[in-house]
């Protein structure tokens, strides 16, 4: 192929602000529809007089979607680049959003939120891996953990939206459909984004590529011939597929990817999230009480997630996984302990809001943005993509598995005893973070891809050494 510089005018024109911030809005629509139907369904159920099980499908079909999207994006990504992604996901993102709004029925309602889940997917596989191959090293924590800030925005941004129409009879077609306006807005920015360096290399657009490194180092010359270099390097290695996806080469970040994805669910963050307003109105709260007390803890949920994004490349990720993990167990411990005796106390139930308010503070500030950076630092180039949709897919199925399980769980165990579990899995989180988890912080993503390869080849040395 010939190299590309058909482009270079546009990219001389983007900043790297102008990147970084259209790279993490799918982040945003991410986090508002998923977290828009929490007030929404109170409407729908009325109106389109579903049943507990109808209830249920419409919450879920988002997570069903979430699954397709994220198995289907990162081959894709591979194959055809970041960038025309993140404009499919644009479209796909306004389709399901306006199907929901003007669904006549059940099944159209149903099929659009699959629609809209299968854009939510997408983004969660391939907003982390565009973000972290476009920044510097030295910066790809904070610019990849954007990502989780934009979800914790679209989160807050839906409780908002959810409050403001309740007053309307029509206002669940206005929460829904409202996600047209950031769908549009991440459409027109990614006709100017940038591609990602590394696909650019891979593409043999080499000229194209060196200029994009140059706007996100800062036109730092040995900083970005270094990197090029090593991009080059490594894009010489054929693509993957699942073969070596599942290969000798590929497992400790494969067992980093799903582990994190795995925990970051089991640990009942959204569950708690999901149910926060239900967990309130239960320990003795007034409905208005516990929505205007779920804005509260959106509020609180970006302003500890844009400190993490300060943080996250200043302190080693394992660190704050393992610290984090420390957090949310013994605060869901509280909890547990203050829901066995809110009925009877006043200060029992703030105790347990505090609880939760400080467990959804140690997610948002480590598991929630930490697991999305490193699923899109660990994996080779040649088979970043599909490493980063395999490991989205376990996170979306997982998802659903704990949000489909958890009122059955709450029914049978009860609220005080269902959280002790969730804490003891955290404190499994970090035994597994101590025991299988590389350290990725400050190191760029060759540097950590040649870690596997070495790691690979000592153990194959190793095999051969015992059968000698």
């Amino acid at each position: 192929m010939q190299n590309n510089t058909e482009s270079a005018p546009k990219i001389h024109k983007v900043s790297s602000a102008f990147v970084y911030f259209f790279g993490a809005l799918g982040g945003l629509l991410f986090g508002y529809d998923t977290g828009v139907i929490s007030g929404a369904i109170l409407f729908i159920e009325k109106q389109l007089h579903l049943d507990s099980w109808q209830q249920g499908w419409v919450v879920s079909a988002v997570l069903l979607g979430a699954i397709l999207g994220a198995a289907v994006i990162g081959p894709m990504s591979d194959r055809f680049g970041r960038r025309k992604l993140v404009l499919l996901s644009a479209i796909i993102f306004f389709i399901g959003a306006l199907g929901s709004a003007f669904s006549p029925e059940f099944w159209t309602l149903i099929l659009s939120r699959i629609i809209l889940g299968m854009a939510v997917g997408a983004a969660s596989a391939l907003i982390p891996t565009y973000l972290a191959e476009l920044s510097p090293a030295d910066k790809r924590g904070s610019m990849s953990s954007l990502f989780q800030l934009m979800v914790m925005t679209g989160i807050l941004i839906a409780y908002v939206t959810n409050y403001s129409f309740s007053g309307f009879y029509t206002g669940w077609r206005w929460m829904l459909g409202f996600a047209t306006i950031p769908a549009a807005l991440l459409f027109f920015g990614a006709l100017i984004l940038p591609e990602s360096p590394r696909f650019l290399v891979k593409e043999n657009k080499i000229s194209e590529a060196k200029q994009i490194l140059g706007i996100m180092n800062k036109h730092n010359t040995s900083v970005v011939d270094k990197e090029l270099s090593d991009i080059k390097e490594q894009a010489a290695i054929k693509s993957g597929g699942w073969s070596e996806l599942f290969g000798k080469l590929v497992r400790p970040a494969l067992v980093i990817g799903v582990g994190l994805a795995i925990f970051q669910q089991l640990m009942g963050c959204n569950t708690v999230l999901y149910y926060a307003p239900t967990i309130f109105t239960d320990v003795g709260f007034g409905v208005s009480t516990a929505l205007i007390a779920h804005i509260g803890i959106g509020i609180f949920n970006v302003i500890v997630t844009a400190v993490a994004v300060m943080i996250m490349d200043k302190i080693d990720r394992k660190k704050m996984l393992i610290g984090g993990a420390i957090g949310m167990g013994v605060s869901l411990f509280i909890m547990s302990f203050a829901m066995k005796f809110s009925g009877q106390s006043q200060a029992a139930a703030v105790i347990c809001v505090i609880a939760l308010t400080i467990y959804i503070a140690f997610f948002s500030a480590t598991w929630g943005p930490v697991m999305w950076v490193m699923i899109g630092e660990v994996f080779p180039l040649n088979i970043r993509g599909l490493g980063n949709s395999f490991s989205s897919v376990i996170n979306w199925t997982a998802n659903m598995i704990v949000s489909l399980t958890f009122p059955t769980l709450l029914d049978f165990f009860g609220t005080g005893s269902l959280f002790i579990g969730y804490g003891v899995l955290c404190f499994a989180a970090i035994w597994f973070v101590h025991s299988k988890v590389f350290e990725t912080r400050n190191r760029s993503l060759e540097n950590i891809e040649e870690t596997l390869r070495k790691r690979s080849n000592n153990k194959m040395s190793s095999n051969v050494a015992k059968k000698i």
